[in-house]
């Protein structure tokens, strides 16, 4: 397996192989991505309305007697 090293800018979902390469990698290859960038995690839903939670006028939490209530 002939593997090489560059860094590359990803462009609409493209990315170019240098000039310098392209006789090499002409056909089909194995490709491996690695970024330096720490990816942000996407919060789930319990955590979006823990630190945006929905107001709504009029609304009461229930007392422990109602929760339980048979």
């Amino acid at each position: 397996m002939y593997a090489v090293e560059f860094q590359a800018t990803v462009r609409n979902g493209t990315i170019h192989i240098p000039p310098e390469y392209h006789k090499q990698f002409r056909h089909r290859v194995k490709v491996i991505l690695m970024t330096e960038e720490a990816v942000a995690a996407t919060p789930n839903l319990i955590d979006q309305l823990l630190a945006n939670p929905i107001r709504l006028t009029g609304f009461r939490p229930l007392k422990r007697e109602e929760v339980y209530v048979r």
